[in-house]
């Protein structure tokens, strides 16, 4: 098949490699343009300029003009992939077989921009990509290929990602090799068991020591690469120093009613901190302005000291 891809993120990449290593075409790579002052090439560019694929970056892909460019293009099929822009339908109806789109996740759970950071987020045990035949629904159309993977419960979501990311190019070959056979089967998805992965917002990372131990650790995975799970520890009368926690533990998952959600338990070579249900070990931090240090080093350079409290 001839094909155009459109991706910007890092996650449509393997993707890529993977199609170009293929017996279908890649006639153009589409990015959305980079965006500010010193924004940086996006890293579909990047990898369409090492592979040698001619890169178009239009203001918006929907356009006529942008239209009547990819008419000339005379593409079989659109692959989208963390692409940044919802194609309209007047733009699919462009090639035979429309557009497919890769989503990290098991749709219709996670619908959206952010589906793998909202799996870890709540706790769930496996997840994985859906490749959809595009429709004018936001990740709502007909499922033609799904790939299931376990979540570790140690796992942020940056490593669940990148390891998506990965796995991602041989759902979308199979996909594409069961269109140009005419193999396909469309599953349609159930309405009823759709939900909604919204982008995270720098909000999201402040943490609320009532919850449980395990919800503040998913929280801490979840945010990991960004924007972080963080907490404040008021230090005498001066500023609270906010702490950006990285890696933490669930050591008792039990409730203890008699101790205040946030209550420092432990900070004799590590801490362990008191939640709504249970302790949270914190393993790696790092101060506002500081490095990433394992607790033991922090404890030694700052005098934290149990019954003490973050907030």
């Amino acid at each position: 098949m001839r094909l155009v891809m459109l991706g910007t993120g890092p996650f449509a990449v393997p993707t890529l490699r993977r199609l170009v290593g293929s017996p279908h075409e890649v006639l153009r790579v589409i990015t959305r343009p980079p965006r500010g002052r010193r924004a940086e090439a996006p890293p579909m560019q990047t990898a369409a300029e090492e592979l040698g694929i001619p890169l178009w970056q239009p203001e918006t892909v929907n356009s006529e003009e942008s239209r009547s460019r990819l008419r000339a293009d005379a593409p079989d099929l659109l692959v989208v992939c963390d692409y940044g822009e919802i194609l309209k339908p007047e733009t699919l109806a462009i090639t035979p077989h429309g557009g497919i789109n890769l989503h990290g996740s098991l749709l219709p759970k996670y619908r959206g921009a952010a589906p793998v950071q909202w799996a870890v987020l709540n706790g769930d045990a496996e997840t994985g990509n859906t490749v959809i035949q595009m429709t004018a629904g936001l990740d709502a159309g007909p499922c033609l290929g799904v790939d299931v993977i376990a979540i570790d419960p140690d796992e942020s979501a940056g490593e669940l990602e990148a390891r998506l990311a990965a796995r991602g190019g041989d759902l979308v070959l199979g996909v594409i090799d069961a269109l140009a056979g005419g193999t396909t089967a469309a599953v349609k998805q159930d309405r009823g068991q759709a939900s909604k992965a919204p982008r995270l917002e720098k909000e999201h990372g402040a943490i609320n020591w009532s919850r449980p131990a395990q919800a503040i650790k998913n929280q801490v995975r979840a945010l990991d690469p960004w924007p972080r799970a963080y907490t404040a520890w008021q230090r005498g009368a001066g500023e609270p120093l906010r702490l950006i926690l990285h890696r933490t533990a669930v050591i008792d998952p039990s409730p203890n009613p008699e101790v205040q959600p946030g209550t420092v338990l432990d900070a004799n070579q590590r801490l362990l901190v008191a939640t709504g249900s249970g302790a949270l070990e914190i393993l790696t931090l790092q101060p506002a302005g500081k490095r990433v240090m394992a607790a033991p080093e922090f404890l030694r350079g700052y005098q934290l000291a149990p019954g003490q409290r973050l907030s």
